[in-house]
């Protein structure tokens, strides 16, 4: 079977019926680890994980297949909201949608210009992409709850290039410098220093690239898109070392507006609380929504899309409840100034006992 185009329509699965998913881009270990590329008892261990790797190949080629589709559609003039949902769609399609054991992962993020993350549109919304927009698509797919976290920086005026360039290698730069035993806080002080290194011309005047301090990369776990550990993009950070074994998601931003993102505008995503115990609710309609997200979403993120698409009516009341008790958690847009260039490129990779595996990399990016 072959995929159909200009529009994908073939389950990842229908392409590879021996579960003989792509791998990624492979990449040995430097310095102390070289050996680890030919040690025949890490090979053996590597069988204990054929499974996992399987299912975050799977959940990877649906995102390299979507995105391609998504990077045809996403035009001047086309609403945020019907790109969103052709995308979502698409993933669900690709993937054979399932929930808890095939799925989207995250809502689709399509923040545009100052705007540099968790930005999606609420029903209703009538923002257009524009030919002078530099979006940021951040969308997440998962396989038994392996999560593929990637995204890109989309745009159509080339003012744009330089500064897509330098976030491009930025993030290039955290995935060459990530390996077992490497210090996060090394890995963030090579990625602010390749950012830094540009600058762009904004109408006329030079104006440098900032790594975004307060937004980075992080751990991965089944399930749950951060899981403890962050990675840094700038300079004099956390002393913890990545471990065999993880999963990251290696994400930079950058900006050329203050380098520092505070929360703004309309929350379109939400996530329920990994580690929330039990909460006794008195709301009848919190119960009912945390029902609904509990068998559509578990501790995957969601959005108000997503509930209306469920067919939940008047849950804004329901679910500013279950945030206030802390059993769900709003996550708004993240901004800088007014008037700044935001972007942004992110891969998940996972760090093999043998090699490092960048399990999201594309012939795109």
């Amino acid at each position: 079977t072959e995929q159909t185009w200009p529009v994908p329509s073939v389950p990842i699965q229908d392409l590879f019926p021996k579960g003989d998913f792509p791998m990624g881009e492979c990449c040995e270990y430097q310095g102390l680890n070289a050996y680890r590329s030919t040690k025949a008892e890490l090979k053996e261990q590597e069988k204990l994980h054929v499974e996992e790797y399987k299912e975050l190949r799977e959940a990877a080629e649906v995102h390299r297949t979507a995105r391609k589709y998504l990077q045809s559609i996403a035009k001047p003039g086309e609403k945020m909201i019907d790109l969103c949902e052709s995308l979502e769609n698409k993933v669900r399609e690709l993937i054979r949608d399932d929930f808890p054991g095939r799925g989207i992962a995250f809502p689709t993020g399509c923040s545009r210009n100052h705007i540099a993350a968790h930005w999606t549109p609420n029903s209703g919304d009538k923002t257009v992409l524009e030919y002078d927009d530099i979006v940021k698509f951040d969308f997440g797919t998962q396989v038994n709850g392996r999560i593929i976290d990637c995204a890109f920086t989309h745009y159509f005026n080339p003012k744009y290039d330089v500064m897509a360039q330098a976030v491009k290698e930025a993030t290039n730069t955290g995935i060459k410098e990530a390996g077992i035993d490497v210090r996060l806080s090394d890995i963030g002080a090579a990625v602010q220093e390749v950012m830094e290194s540009y600058e762009v011309d904004v109408d006329g005047k030079m104006l440098p690239v900032k790594s975004i301090r307060n937004l980075n990369g992080h751990s991965i776990g089944p399930y749950q898109i951060h899981a403890g550990k962050s990675v840094p993009i700038v300079k004099g950070g956390d002393q913890t070392k990545m471990e065999e074994g993880e999963l990251y998601a290696i994400e930079t931003f950058g900006s050329t507006g203050k380098g520092v993102v505070h929360e703004d505008l309309e929350c379109s995503h939400y996530m329920k609380n990994f580690d929330v115990g039990h909460v006794p609710l008195r709301m009848a309609k919190a119960k009912e929504l945390l029902g609904v997200i509990d068998r559509s979403f578990g501790t995957l993120a969601f959005c108000r899309r997503y509930l209306d698409r469920l067919g939940c009516k008047q849950y804004l009341l329901g679910l500013k409840n279950l945030c206030d008790s802390g059993l769900v958690q709003p996550y708004p847009p993240l901004v800088d100034v007014k008037g700044s260039w935001t972007a942004q490129y992110e891969h998940t990779l996972i760090l093999r006992p043998t090699q490092k595996e960048v399990l999201s990399r594309g012939d795109d990016y």
